[in-house]
């Protein structure tokens, strides 16, 4: 699993969504030289239980709502880029209709966006995306 292998540990359903991004991130270091591109992933930080204060500002500087977790501004195929939205692997983890929003008009847009349950099925969307390397 490859949770397991750059984590440390099984990644069952109790690792929280931010610790499947975290291995994600360990990943994509790791396979830079596979996959350059990866060079380019970063990460939104739009959840999380903020201070009211903290919230406030954040939401004056233009943080949104129902934006996916990590982009990919890679053109492939007839997409401008991928967007994912991580999810734990517990099943009460669903996209909210703020973020499934996002998704209908991102792709209207022409970008790839997905839903990962995880970190395997995060990584997984990366390499289909991205395609086969020679």
């Amino acid at each position: 699993m490859t949770t397991e292998i750059y984590a440390g540990k099984a990644a069952g359903k109790t690792m929280t969504e931010e610790g499947h991004q975290s291995v994600r991130f360990q990943w994509a270091s790791l396979a830079k030289g596979k996959y350059p591109e990866l060079a380019w992933l970063y990460a939104v930080p739009n959840g999380g239980l903020r201070h009211r204060v903290v919230a406030s500002k954040l939401k004056a500087e233009g943080v949104r709502k129902g934006i996916q977790d990590l982009n990919l501004d890679v053109p492939r195929g007839h997409h401008h880029g991928l967007r994912i939205e991580m999810k734990s692997r517990c099943r009460a983890a669903r996209v909210r209709p703020d973020q499934a929003e996002v998704h209908v008009f991102l792709r209207a847009q022409g970008y790839s966006v997905v839903a990962c349950r995880g970190a395997d099925e995060a990584i997984s969307a990366l390499k289909a995306y991205l395609g086969p390397t020679s």
